[in-house]
Parts: C-alpha cells; sequence; structure tokens
C-alpha cells in the first residue's frame, strides 16, 4: 500500500512516518513538506493513503484535499486536526486523526483501509465513492457518545442527555423520534434526560444514531422518514437475534445497512433493474466502503456489504452478516435467504423473527401476537 504524507515536523515527526514504512513491508512511505510537492508526486504516481497536517506552509489543507479528490479520487483522504477544522475540511477528508497523532491510532487507521480495500477490491467503486463532492460526515455525536458509554460503564443518563444536547438539531430529532409511533408509549418525552431513562442507553444510540445519518445526504429523492422507520426496526430485529456480546454490532449494522443510498449515482439493489443505471455501484458495497472510510468496525463493514447474499462472508457461522440480512429482508418485506439459515443451523428461529418483525412493523396485534 502507498502511503503519503504531507507536513512538518511539528504534526508529523520523522519518527512517526519511519515508524509507518518499517511497519509492513507492503507499506511504501513517501513524505512532502508542502502541498505542492504533494500534488506533483501524486500526479506522477497514485497513492492509496494521503495523511496531511493540519496546516501546510503553501496552502490550505482543504484546497490540497480538493486538488487530491480530482487527481486520485480513489485516494484515501486522512485529515490530521488540532483544533476545529475547517467546514470544507469535514466535507473532503474521509477520516480524521487528532493532534498529537499516536502511533496506535495511526496505524489501527491505515491498516483498517488497507483492510477495507482487500475486502472490497474494486477500484471503481473506491473511484466512484472518491469523487463525490459532499460525502456525508462521520456522525460525530454518536461515536462521542459511544466513547463515553465504553470508557466509563458509570455514565449516567443526565451525562448522555448534556452530550446530546451539545448539538440542538440532534437533540430535537431525537424527541421527535421518542414522541413518535414507533417508540412512543402515550406520554410525551419533553426532554433528554427522561428520553435516556425510558428508553435506555442502546436504544438511545440507535435513535442518535438514526438521527445524524439521515438527516444529511445527496438525495433529494429519497423517502428518508420511510428509510429511517426501516432501519430502526432492522436494528431492534438484529439486536434481538444475537448474543449480547455482539448485539450492539448487528444493531448499529442494521441500522446502516442502506447508508449507501443517500450518495448520489448509486444504484438501488433493491429496485427493479431497468429503473437502475447499469454501471453504478451498488448501494451495499457503497455503504460498507463509506463506513470503512469512516473507520467503524470491520464485522459492520463486511456486514452492510454483504448483507444481500450473506454466504459471501468470511465468517461460515450465523453472526452479525446472516442477523443483518434477515433483519434487513424483514423489515422491508423481502424473501430471506433460507438455504443460508439451514446451513447456518437458525433456520428453526426464523418464524419468531418474522413475528417479532410483523409487530414492529404494526401488521399483528402485540396484545394477541
Amino acid at each position: 500500500m502507498r502511503i503519503l504524507f504531507v507536513g512538518g515536523e511539528d504534526s508529523l515527526p520523522s519518527e512517526l512516518v519511519a515508524l509507518v514504512g518499517d511497519m509492513d513491508d507492503s507499506w511504501q512511505v513517501k513524505r512532502a513538506g508542502d502541498g505542492a510537492t504533494a500534488i506533483s508526486l501524486i500526479a506522477e504516481a497514485p497513492q492509496d493513503v494521503l495523511v496531511v497536517a493540519p496546516t501546510l506552509p503553501d496552502m490550505s489543507v482543504a484546497t490540497l484535499l480538493g486538488q487530491i479528490r480530482t487527481l486520485r479520487p480513489e485516494t484515501s483522504r486522512i485529515a490530521v486536526i488540532g483544533g476545529q477544522p475547517a467546514a470544507r475540511v469535514l466535507s473532503l477528508a474521509h477520516r480524521f486523526l487528532p493532534l498529537p497523532v499516536g502511533e496506535a491510532q495511526l496505524l489501527e487507521a491505515i491498516g483498517s483501509l488497507e483492510e477495507l480495500r482487500e475486502l472490497l477490491d474494486n477500484p471503481a467503486l473506491r473511484e466512484s465513492i472518491g469523487q463525490i463532492e459532499k460525502l456525508p460526515s462521520p456522525p460525530q455525536t454518536y461515536l462521542a457518545l459511544a466513547h463515553a458509554l465504553e470508557a466509563d460503564e458509570d455514565t449516567s443518563a443526565n451525562d448522555i442527555a448534556q452530550l446530546i444536547a451539545g448539538d440542538p438539531a440532534i437533540a430535537a430529532k431525537v424527541l421527535q423520534l421518542c414522541n413518535s409511533a414507533y417508540f412512543s408509549t402515550g406520554r410525551a418525552i419533553t426532554d433528554l434526560r427522561a428520553a435516556v431513562t425510558r428508553l435506555g442507553m442502546a436504544t438511545m444510540r440507535d435513535l442518535v444514531l438514526a438521527s445524524e445519518v439521515f438527516a444529511h445526504g445527496a438525495r433529494p429523492d429519497l423517502d428518508r422518514a420511510g428509510m429511517q422507520q426501516r432501519a430502526l426496526i432492522a436494528s431492534q430485529l438484529a439486536r434481538r437475534m444475537l448474543p449480547e456480546s455482539s448485539a450492539e454490532l448487528g444493531a448499529t449494522a442494521a441500522l446502516l445497512a442502506d447508508i449507501g443510498l443517500l450518495l448520489p449515482g448509486i444504484r438501488d439493489e433493491r429496485a427493479a433493474p431497468d429503473t437502475q443505471p447499469v454501471d453504478a455501484p451498488g448501494h451495499t458495497e457503497a455503504g460498507a466502503y463509506l463506513l470503512g472510510l469512516w473507520g467503524l468496525p470491520m464485522p459492520i463493514i463486511e456486514a452492510v456489504a454483504f448483507q444481500r447474499c450473506p454466504a459471501r462472508s468470511g465468517t461460515r457461522s450465523f453472526w452479525v452478516t446472516g442477523a443483518v440480512h434477515v433483519a434487513t429482508a424483514l423489515a422491508a418485506g423481502e424473501t430471506v435467504h433460507e438455504d443460508y439459515l439451514q446451513r447456518t443451523g437458525v433456520l428453526d428461529k426464523l418464524d419468531g423473527w418474522r413475528g417479532h418483525a410483523d409487530r414492529l412493523l404494526g401488521l399483528t396485534d402485540p396484545q394477541t401476537a
């Protein structure tokens, strides 16, 4: 893999760059001290990963990232940030690393991008995604929430409410969803602490993620409310199908399964073929690639990529990919691959899962089902 570092010693010290070069014999590392040199190097030969410092001596980081997107859209773009990055940088970089850059963080970021390329070995897909002028931004409030819960198991409902309140748009959307017919139990919820207490941490994570992901995108033709509803139902279904140790992975993957539809120029794999551009990337692999650029865990990426054909998964047992396949199919009213469930030993559970899906979808009376 070819990696280009751009910037000075103050943010990308030589020792750190050398460490990356020594970590793997297949990693070819180059360095440029300024943006012009970086553009010259990348014009001469493609690079797989670009790591750029917070400031450059000759141009803005946004200018460099925009030039790289035009010259080599397939290049994965990592921006090191020392404070609040410019909005333009947020829309051009695929991933962000805080200053000072930690060795483990940097190696994990580069290694996961290499793993993503191996999983989805499709240059046309990388180029197509890389050319999109404004990619959906990583869900920062959700990531901060997940980090807070992982760092401290005793995080209180008040702590979580304060974190969500930091983004008024997300807070408003969470309260709207809490009071929707899908989640409401009759009494209106008017504050975030009450929402966290009633719904629990797992459901709150789902709501925050759904609120961020489905709020933006370049496809005005989409039924975002319908997508969000199906995603939340699929998330609850997947969580129910998996043991506690992997339930959160499955729930997140199911909620994000159709994120590729938010991207322009992407083919909806559920729609009739004659209504779709033949040479466009499908929404499952496109969505998986976007999540990989964001740095989400590989089981989530694989589940999103292979949700419509779970047998392609590297895991032969029924795990996250299988749960996402069943959950998204039931939420969308599609056929489940029963031969796959038979091979993985869970076919006998399908009727129970289908009944739960019908209750969530409002197709049966919860009092009699």
